[in-house]
């Protein structure tokens, strides 16, 4: 039997002439925070210009699907912008090359357009054209709408501290209703899903939503006035039985250009006139983020300060704490507002009670001066409102009990609640579990106390002023 002898010139012997084989780089995609840029404008001039208003959104990946990602693109990048005049949109997108490598070929018209629906336009030179064509867009919508003026109501009016110390007079704010809900706010939609956490849209064909609109009148160069929006807020109202009606704020949202100026309280203070004037059973707001609870807070609060028909309890409730002993726990449900308090406050200042025992912990903190004096017994009062809230007024006894477990699913986010026949009190939880749950509570009670000292002294340097 011969042998095969492969010659020197054979490329499979020879090193440097062996052929390689493999596979082509599977496409990894980009997300698209790292290529989508929005800036909002208020001109055409502002259209590429580097001092542009750059739009910081929450998260662009959620509007894309595989997981937040783009495939099919090199060198991809896609400017957008939003005009703050009509609310049209316009996107760029260059790239320099196309190809799919594995993933496909993602199709980003079409997701853009999923985000800004009819308000995106397609060419560059129609976009421009709307900060001419559509100048008076604002100013048409709140034509037809109810000018809302400063009204004066208990516990807060135009010439009380819990009002901004200089309200700007070039500043309306529209109460717009019915079928013009529609229209405007589906310009604004997009704007929604970009800045404000978790939302969806409202229902606009259902007619208790209002639109409130603060608008600001400012001269262009030609001396002409404009309107230009600087936030809204959507309202919902709803019945109480037997005859009375609720209003509920599910989305307030101030441009980004204008924000940290004091328009999102503004905007606030009109809408609790609203609820005083026409005398609605309270205003309540939609799982309020922490900013926005901050600012209602400080607003309440300051109203508060000034409603004498809680200042007795008030001063009752302080005076005891400042006699109590801090070795006591019999103090911890003393407290907390009379039933009658609650009550008055809710038909005068419209404040409803879960909101109203935030603020009086507030209100007892300020009482407490100097409050280092008292700092053992407030904390311990905050702690056991804390605990209350999260594990329940019964977790040292019966009643409902949670457990954490450990799962092959998630093992830092899986429990089990059970409840306590006969009055038993529970003891499954181990001490691992417990020192958690501990470690859990302080966290949330140290974050409850900074809020607390942060109101405290923002009300303080107003009232100081």
């Amino acid at each position: 039997m011969g042998t095969k002898h492969h010659s020197s010139s054979d490329p499979i012997s020879d090193p440097k002439k062996r052929r390689r084989v493999g596979f082509s780089k599977t496409d990894a995609g980009i997300e698209a925070n790292e290529c989508i840029t929005i800036y909002i404008v208020s001109s055409a001039e502002d259209v590429d210009s580097p001092n542009s208003f750059s739009l910081e959104p929450i998260d662009l990946n959620q509007f894309f699907e595989d997981d937040g990602r783009i495939f099919g693109y090199q060198g991809l990048k896609i400017t957008i912008w939003v005009s703050l005049i009509s609310f049209h949109v316009y996107a760029d997108i260059s790239f320099e090359s196309s190809s799919d490598g594995g993933g496909g070929i993602t199709n980003v018209k079409s997701a853009l357009q999923n985000i800004f629906a009819e308000s995106l336009v397609d060419e560059k030179d129609a976009f421009l054209q709307t900060f001419s064509t559509e100048s008076h867009y604002v100013r048409s919508v709140v034509s037809n709408g109810e000018t809302l003026q400063h009204k004066v109501s208990n516990g807060c009016s135009t010439e009380s501290n819990c009002l901004l110390k200089s309200e700007p007079s070039d500043v309306e704010v529209f109460r717009i209703a019915g079928t013009p809900v529609g229209h405007l706010y589906s310009r604004l939609v997009p704007l929604v899903l970009l800045l404000v956490d978790g939302s969806n849209p409202i229902d606009v064909l259902d007619p208790r939503w209002e639109i409130y609109l603060l608008v600001q009148e400012r001269k262009d160069t030609q001396e002409d006035s404009l309107s230009r929006l600087l936030g809204f807020a959507a309202v919902y109202r709803f019945h109480r039985y037997p005859g009375s009606t609720r209003m509920r704020l599910g989305q307030i949202l101030v441009m980004p250009p204008y924000q940290r100026k004091g328009y999102g309280r503004f905007l606030l203070e009109v809408l609790n006139r609203v609820a005083v004037s026409e005398n609605v059973y309270d205003l309540t707001i939609e799982e309020p983020e922490d900013s926005l609870q901050y600012v209602r807070l400080c607003i309440d609060v300051e109203r508060l300060l000034v409603f004498d028909p809680i200042q007795q309890s008030l001063e009752s409730v302080v005076s005891h704490l400042k006699q109590e002993n801090p070795l006591k726990k019999s103090y911890m449900c003393k407290y907390a507002p009379p039933l009658s308090a609650v009550e008055d406050v809710r038909k005068a200042l419209k404040i409803n009670k879960k909101q109203f025992e935030q603020c009086w912990e507030i209100l007892i903190y300020l009482g407490l001066a100097p409050i280092n004096k008292y700092m053992e017994i407030y904390q311990a009062i905050v702690s056991h409102r804390v605990k209350a809230e999260v594990v329940g007024k019964d977790s040292e006894g019966a009643g409902k009990q949670v457990i954490d477990v450990s799962t092959e699913y998630d093992q830092q986010m899986s429990f089990v609640m059970f409840k306590s026949q006969n009055g038993e009190s529970s003891s499954i939880e181990t001490a691992d579990n417990q020192s958690n749950v501990e470690e859990q509570l302080q966290k949330l009670v140290d974050k409850r106390m900074n809020q607390i000292k942060l109101i405290a002294e923002k009300v303080s340097a107003v009232h100081r002023q």
